[in-house]
């Protein structure tokens, strides 16, 4: 028996773990789209169980709705995307993840010390950062967004 091409909303939040109400707001944000039926009722096609989950990691890694949404508009319509199509948006966010993972990294090395002078101790600060230096670079955690 073929699968079918079209599955209705509750058959994509049972397969991808997602709440009804978060599919319609990702439709309503330009995420995903679905197919009416004469009834008016949501169709959306296999291929969107992927970008759901594409959805989900992209979230889970800290990108928000809109460079998310940049990234699925240029996937086609209509099929399956396939590893090519996957490859070309995972070189083009590799960029961002890796400044968020050089932000992190930053943070969990200064963590113990101070939050990159925001200023946690005045006592530990006339160390690290004495008359101020880091305020001189402009205000919030200079240590950290430098």
């Amino acid at each position: 028996m073929a699968a079918t091409r079209f599955i209705t909303i509750g058959q994509l939040a049972k397969r991808t773990g997602v709440a009804v109400s978060a599919i319609r707001f990702y439709e309503e944000k330009g995420l995903l789209h679905a197919l009416r039926t004469s009834g008016n009722q949501r169709r959306f096609m296999n291929g969107d169980i992927r970008r759901v989950s594409f959805i989900l990691i992209a979230q889970r890694l800290g990108l928000s709705l809109e460079d998310i949404e940049k990234q699925l508009a240029g996937l086609p319509e209509g099929r399956n995307p396939t590893l090519a199509d996957w490859q070309k948006i995972s070189r083009s966010m590799r960029a961002q993840i890796d400044e968020r993972i050089r932000l992190l990294t930053r943070t969990r090395s200064q963590l113990d010390q101070c939050i990159g002078c925001g200023c946690l101790s005045l006592t530990r600060c006339e160390l690290y950062n004495k008359d101020d230096r880091l305020g001189l670079k402009g205000s919030g955690p200079r240590a950290v967004l430098d």
